[in-house]
């Protein structure tokens, strides 16, 4: 059985969360790394992935200025969407061919890990019928946007734990105007943490995906490279 490093990070600037991606993918694709599962949290930011487009922010700069909002470009799949405190952001760096499975299983699978999490929470959560992402009812309370490189996976999933909805009235989120958002502290009507949450994501992730999944922190992905390679 393959397995997977699970390394929560904490709250991270998206630029430097990116820039940690890119180093560590090109090692899981040099096979000096195992498949990893960086699980974070972000200060307020806008991505606009690939489809994205500037008018999908509907704030001005001075709003954005006010509201401590950043905005930055993500060479993702998808559109316009918000991360922020509250919200548990998962970037999977997982080798495709390892796992057997093609881009589009693999979004799909990770909607059913985000599925799969929530009813551990008692909220039933869907896919079907419904563009890329997890739905409670008619509210979105997960987006997914994916690169995959060299057959490795890079971004992956945000899903709505305890965030301030708010910030998603200044966009248009995933390119879908009037769509309602929610999260998981406003289904069950009382306060979630992401730390919470994390323990449940990683058992779905193995269950789903079919790996072991072993909780590391980024000081012991040099050894794990360092066992690999010799």
């Amino acid at each position: 059985m393959n397995t997977c490093l699970v390394v929560p990070l904490g709250l991270v600037d998206f630029q430097t969360a990116y820039d940690l991606q890119r180093l560590l993918h090109a090692r899981v694709v040099a096979g000096e790394l195992p498949d990893l599962l960086l699980l974070l949290e972000h200060p307020h930011v806008y991505t606009l992935g690939r489809r994205g487009q500037e008018s999908d922010v509907l704030a001005s700069k001075d709003m954005l200025s006010r509201l401590g909002v950043d905005t930055q470009l993500a060479d993702r799949g998808g559109e316009t969407t918000y991360h922020g405190p509250g919200q548990l952001v998962g970037y999977p760096i997982v080798n495709l061919r390892r796992l057997g499975v093609g881009v589009r299983q693999y979004v799909e699978t990770l909607e059913q890990v985000l599925i799969r999490a929530l009813s551990e929470f008692g909220i039933a959560a869907h896919s079907e019928g419904k563009p890329t992402g997890v739905w409670v009812g008619d509210s979105k309370i997960a987006a997914i946007g994916v690169r995959v490189s060299r057959g490795v996976t890079m971004h992956g999933f945000a899903l709505n734990v305890s965030p301030d909805l708010s910030f998603f009235e200044h966009i248009v989120p995933c390119g879908m105007p009037g769509v309602s958002v929610t999260s998981m502290s406003q289904e069950l009507g009382s306060d979630v943490a992401v730390s919470d949450v994390m323990p449940a994501l990683a058992r779905e992730f193995a269950s789903e995906f079919g790996v072991a999944v072993e909780w590391s922190g980024l000081d012991a992905l040099a050894s794990a490279a360092a066992t690999i390679t010799t």
